[in-house]
């Protein structure tokens, strides 16, 4: 009963879009435009570099909030794994907004970050790079995805199975709503990283 309650907490806080509130106060569906996205990087191309970074660090701060009243009001070992997931999952289907959401990356970067600092770290800084070397964007949430799983199982000598098993979930669903960035970027066709930093830059 306790991992429901977390569950819809979860999943409550992560259905909140500030993305698509910025669109009806603005007027502006940012789905028909830009990378057609409710998310980060679609609100900076639509809105500008402000509200881009306002609508990331709400997205991360839910997922983070969730495990935050996740571990305050509920005892038992994965509550927080629990709500933070559900949080991800509530980003990515809304069920107000017919479950078609953002794609997760945020809230899966609080997800990390409020569960395991350190291994937000370490994809921090791996992840970023990688997406700088190959140049595509994708490359940050696929390799992230896979390798979160591992690195959150593997405690101290010992592997928790569970813990692989809850965070297996949500990667595998993070990679499948990035697939389709994944094969425009094997088709050359997805904008280059560091030509659209350039693009950001100059304006």
């Amino acid at each position: 009963m306790n991992a429901l309650f977390c569950a819809v907490i979860g999943y409550l806080l992560g259905s909140v879009s500030p993305s698509a509130l910025l669109s009806k106060i603005k007027k502006k569906n940012i789905r028909e435009h830009g990378t057609k996205n409710l998310g980060a990087l679609n609100t900076l191309i639509n809105f500008g570099k402000g509200w881009g970074v306002f609508v990331m660090l709400f997205d991360i701060a839910k997922a983070v909030i969730s495990v935050a009243i996740a571990r305050r009001f509920f005892a038992f070992e994965y509550a927080s794994i629990v709500a933070g997931g559900a949080a991800v999952i509530g980003h990515m289907f809304p069920f107000y907004m017919k479950f078609k959401g953002g794609k997760g990356l945020a809230p899966f970067a609080g997800f990390v970050l409020a569960n395991h600092p350190l291994h937000f770290l370490f994809l921090f800084i791996f992840c970023v790079s990688l997406m700088f070397i190959v140049n595509y964007s994708v490359a940050l949430p696929f390799s992230a995805s896979m390798m979160y799983p591992f690195l959150a199982a593997y405690h101290k000598g010992n592997v928790d199975y569970v813990m692989f098993f809850l965070t297996a979930i949500i990667s595998v669903v993070m990679i499948v709503k990035f697939w389709g960035n994944f094969r425009k970027a094997l088709n050359g066709e997805d904008e280059k990283v560091r030509d659209f930093i350039k693009k950001q830059f100059s304006q």
